[in-house]
């Protein structure tokens, strides 16, 4: 059970959930403006950049620390270990928005990038006095990326958020067996990670629409 509960939170680690939202948006969802009106070639471009400063480079980044002894465990465990990589992840995802966002590409994504970035910091606030789960902050975001973008740009993708919320509920309880968070700890994550992405939609939702 262990190990099902490790894997489970390798798959649906918290740098992931950036590059799942879009798979989802630009493969997985067809027939949609995302789908249609953008060049394959261009979703891969957007989705390699996705995968390479959301995820590759702050996982390097860890790998690092992690050699020069900053930090003892690959899964930072230890709550007065996490506040210098959350701050690093979020340059990381935040000068991705900033190369992208005088780009002719899909508002909504961008966006996306800049909650997800904006999630990151708060994550490293609240770290300073108590552990939240990353896990469930990148879950929550997505969930609500996708909500927002679904709003705004009236995109069907209730059967996304049914699987999201499933998923979130297993890896909260693999969080909780790894003895790795509480349940406070997840519910306080996935709540910062739906209202981060939703604030930031709300506030600029004249992007999300022309997205």
């Amino acid at each position: 059970m262990r190990l099902f509960f490790q894997s489970v939170s390798v798959i649906f680690h918290p740098l992931l959930m950036p590059t799942y939202g879009c798979f989802i948006l630009l493969f997985l969802k067809t027939g949609t403006d995302y789908d249609i009106l953008t060049p394959l070639k261009l979703k891969w471009l957007i989705t390699g950049m996705v995968v390479l400063f959301t995820a590759l480079f702050p996982a390097f980044n860890i790998f690092a620390l992690y050699k020069m002894k900053r930090i003892s465990t690959l899964q930072l465990t230890h709550q007065h270990e996490r506040g210098f990589p959350y701050l690093l992840t979020a340059c990381f995802y935040l000068g991705l928005f900033y190369m992208l966002r005088d780009i002719q590409l899909w508002n909504s994504i961008k966006l996306m990038i800049l909650g997800a970035g904006l999630s990151i910091l708060l994550a490293a606030l609240i770290n300073i006095k108590y552990k939240i789960s990353a896990h469930a902050i990148g879950l929550g975001g997505l969930l609500g990326g996708l909500m927002a973008v679904s709003y705004f740009t009236q995109v069907n993708l209730t059967a996304y958020y049914v699987g999201i919320i499933l998923v979130a509920g297993l890896v909260g309880s693999a969080r909780v067996y790894l003895h790795e968070h509480n349940a406070g700890q997840i519910y306080l994550g996935s709540l910062c990670g739906l209202g981060v992405q939703l604030f930031t939609f709300l506030i600029l939702h004249q992007l999300a629409f022309n997205g």
